[in-house]
């Protein structure tokens, strides 16, 4: 079984576009596709997977999960927007990734909102969620030598019970996060009435 360490950094949960890393200049999308392979592309799990395609981009897109695109050129604020949605599509659909970004999208038509705060305390929390995920599989991992102690069992049978825990507090977390979806959604309805 893979060590806390092998996973994490094989994870590279620490991986982010931080803003200084985000040209000044607008870009088009195959550079915005560059950008998130460069940052991104170790943690894939196999070489068939992409980080970023020009599909996913013209979906995203289409589906107005980001503000509007002006000459084919991605601004800061794009990339921004979509480092966002690659965070949140491993956990929500895209409606409800829209339903969250939705509001997002309407403060930058306001020019009083400042995106670029906003990007600054996501990068933040996600550094902070990087640690808190070792600290946490460490603890996962700990608990099932634990609770077999007393039995003999093998390496094989270990890992799947970490699998278990893992995707019981995954699913756990995306349940919470879609609940809290539903409320933006049930605040958006009451707004307009």
């Amino acid at each position: 079984m893979k060590t806390s360490q092998e996973i994490i950094e094989k994870l590279s949960l620490g991986a982010t576009i931080h803003q200084e890393e985000i040209p000044l200049i607008d870009l088009y999308m195959d550079q915005v596709i560059q950008l998130f392979d460069a940052k991104y592309g170790q943690s894939l799990r196999n070489e068939d997977e992409k980080v970023l395609t020009k599909t996913m981009i013209n979906n995203y897109a289409k589906g107005k999960l980001f503000i509007p695109i002006k000459n084919k050129k991605y601004s800061k604020q794009h990339i921004m927007l979509i480092s966002l949605i690659y965070q949140l599509k491993g956990a929500l659909s895209i409606s409800d990734i829209k339903a969250t970004l939705d509001p997002v999208n309407e403060k930058i038509e306001d020019e009083s909102f400042q995106l670029e705060d906003f990007y600054s305390s996501w990068v933040r929390l996600q550094q902070n969620n990087a640690t808190n995920f070792f600290v946490e599989l460490s603890a996962h991992e700990s608990e099932i030598e634990s609770e077999i102690e007393s039995e003999e069992i093998d390496e094989e049978l270990k890992q799947i019970l970490l699998i278990a825990t893992l995707s019981n507090m995954s699913n756990s977390y995306r349940k919470a996060a879609e609940l809290l979806v539903d409320d933006l959604l049930v605040k958006k309805e009451e707004k307009k009435k």
